[in-house]
Parts: structure tokens; sequence; C-alpha cells
């Protein structure tokens, strides 16, 4: 990024992959699932959509991600060997190919420094190791069950790199990037970077009348007795009556398990993405789909003869206008040109980093150092 022009540039490539300025009236979305609610309504399932890329979610989140790439040996960079490069656009590389993508890496796959401003990123990294960078001074490399939530608040450049470390071996990748928006009063907050290592995510195990079981992993919220690592404090999620909820479930073949119910109003979303089938209210749906949910009703998840994975998303909605430009999420689009602008003048604090595909020694093992200093290394 050495000129204006060069950041600005970038910042509409990544709006290719996010989406262009567009608004959501969620107040009038928020109405109407209240009319639906006060309705006696028994099947709990308001909508099943097929899952893309691109998963769309409900307020009070923006959107989810599904990365899914087997990525092969790594050479001497942690990047792919030079024989995987032809016919790919490199530095824009969102189709798969060779069974990945490289996305924005002309190296390593992944995404370079690139700014954010106005809501909150969860990576929760079920396979392989993300490396990651930012504008205040933290870096980490974390994956193979960990969780990232970073709040970008007023402005913050980070970089998302994927290092291919073993040279011996393929190197699986497997993500989930949530954005959670926050609301107009907390858009311009300062920063927060924050892990959350797998032992320290709560996992429930539920077993059924047959003896199945289904594993709950409980990344944001509460379910029943259990509650989550708490989330950054400026977080939607870190006001318990906001009844954000987020939760992994790998269900055994024919295993059963209740989803709690919450309070009428809330948003959630169900998005199955492994197995060969899930029973809903005796509606069978296929492998890859979205389905929403009214929240106020307990749900029995039945899985088929398959193992079931399930992405749960739930909240109360925040219910103000969204304006988004990539990676920038405000309320009015006079507050997204001062983002533009904002950037500009200060690239949210610069880069201090060598390289905007940063990525950290081969040998580090899973780490986070934060702004002021402090690391924690997991072995």
């Amino acid at each position: 990024m050495s000129s204006k022009q060069d950041r600005r540039t970038f910042i509409e490539r990544l709006t290719i992959a996010s989406g262009s300025l567009f608004a959501l009236p969620w107040l009038t979305a928020a109405t109407k699932n209240d009319k639906l609610t006060e309705e006696k309504v028994t099947n709990p399932i308001k909508q099943i959509k097929p899952l893309g890329f691109q998963w769309e979610t409900q307020d009070p989140f923006l959107f989810c991600v599904h990365h899914e790439d087997f990525f092969p040996k790594g050479n001497d960079q942690m990047g792919p060997d030079q024989t995987h490069f032809k016919g790919r656009h490199m530095g824009d590389d969102f189709i798969i190919k060779d069974g990945f993508r490289m996305y924005h890496g002309k190296t390593v796959p992944g995404f370079p420094g690139h700014p954010h401003r106005g809501f909150e990123t969860i990576t929760v990294v079920r396979k392989g190791l993300v490396d990651h960078a930012d504008s205040l001074g933290a870096a980490g490399r974390y994956g193979d069950g960990d969780v990232q939530w970073m709040t970008s608040g007023k402005g913050v450049q980070h970089s998302e790199m994927f290092p291919l470390l073993s040279k011996e071996e393929e190197n699986p990748m497997e993500l989930f990037q949530i954005w959670l928006n926050l609301p107009k009063k907390d858009k311009m907050v300062e920063p927060h970077f924050k892990m959350l290592w797998k032992d320290a995510i709560p996992n429930i195990t539920v077993t059924d009348e047959a003896g199945k079981t289904s594993a709950v992993e409980l990344i944001a919220g509460s379910w029943g007795e259990s509650v989550a690592s708490a989330p950054p404090p400026n977080s939607w999620a870190a006001v318990k009556e906001n009844e954000v909820l987020i939760v992994n479930i790998k269900m055994q073949p024919e295993a059963q398990v209740v989803l709690p119910k919450a309070s009428t109003g809330v948003n959630r979303t169900l998005y199955f993405y492994e197995g060969d089938q899930l029973t809903i209210s005796d509606q069978t749906i296929s492998s890859y789909s979205g389905i929403e949910l009214l929240a106020d009703q307990e749900v029995l998840l039945k899985a088929g003869t398959a193992p079931a994975s399930i992405l749960i998303l739930q909240g109360k909605p925040i219910a103000e206008q969204v304006m988004q430009y990539g990676p920038f999420v405000m309320n009015t689009k006079e507050e997204i040109n001062q983002a533009f602008q904002d950037y500009h003048d200060t690239q949210f604090g610069g880069w201090p980093w060598p390289k905007y595909d940063q990525v950290h020694d081969r040998s580090k093992p899973r780490f986070a150092r934060n702004a002021d200093g402090t690391e924690e290394v997991k072995v």
C-alpha cells in the first residue's frame, strides 16, 4: 500500500468478496419477525435456503463465510509450490483450483493487511492455522479449534494469512469467519483483540435416550448451565440480554439434540454444513442448507445416517440501518465516506510489520501477543 490509490484499490477488491455499498432496513425486518411470533405457529422453520460460499445471516450478524481449502505441502516460504500458480489471478483468487484458493495472497494464501471499521470479526478455525498481525502491534498464530474475536471499532488494519507449515504433508484448512455488527453507539470504540483458545471453549456432551451423543462447542452465550468465555467488552454479545449464541454442534449418526428456546423477537439461523440429512419438525433437510428458525420454541434436531455438523448464530437484532462498503460497516453513507477519509489520512495507525502479508517464523507455536507487549504461548 504505497499510495492512497493503492489502498483504495485494495479496499475495492475486498468489496468484491464482502459485498458492495448497501443499506439493510433491519428495523422493519425485526417488526415483521415480531408479527410472525405473535401468531400461534407450531412449525419452527421460517425459511430454508441453500448455502454458497458466503452465508446469509440475520441481524445482528452481517454475514458468515465458510472457508474450506485443501492446501498442498508448503515450500520454504510457507506457500504452495509455484506450479500451482498457473491459471490463477494471483492477488485476487477466489476460485477453487487444485482444491484451494489463494484469496488475496501472492505467496502465502490469505488476506494481507486491510482495514476494518464498525463491526467485529469472529474467526472460528476448525483445521489449519492462521497468522494474525495488526496495526496495533498485536500478533498471533492460532487454529485447530481456537477462535479469534476482534472488535474493529473506530478502525484497525489486520492481516490473516494461512501459512502452509508442513513440507511433508498436505495442509488442510477449514474455518468460519463471522461478522457481528456493532450498534451505532459502539462503532467508534477502541479496537480490541482477544483469543479464545480451544481448551478454554466449553464443550458440552449431550446424550439422547438412545445413547447417541452430540458435542456442543459453546463459542458465545450460554447452553443450560454452561457459559462461554467472555467476548470483548464492547461487543453486542457482551450484554446477556442480547442473547447472542454461537455454537458449533457435531452430532453422531441418528443422534437427537434439543435446541433451547430464546426470547420472542430473537433471530436464530442454523447452518447445516456437513452430513447427509437433518430432520427438524418432521421436515427432512439436505446438507449445506441454511435454516431460519423461530427462537422462542424448543427445537428437536435429528441427524441422518451420517454425522451432522451444524453452526448456529443467534442474537437480538440491533435494528439499525446498516450501510456497508467492503470492510467498513456504518449507519450512513456519510459515515462510510468519513471512514475512507480517515483511513487514507491515518491508515488506522499504520503498519508496523515488514510485509502486508506478514507470516511468523515456521517454528513458532500457537501464540498471541497483545498490543501492550504481553504474550501468551500455547504448546
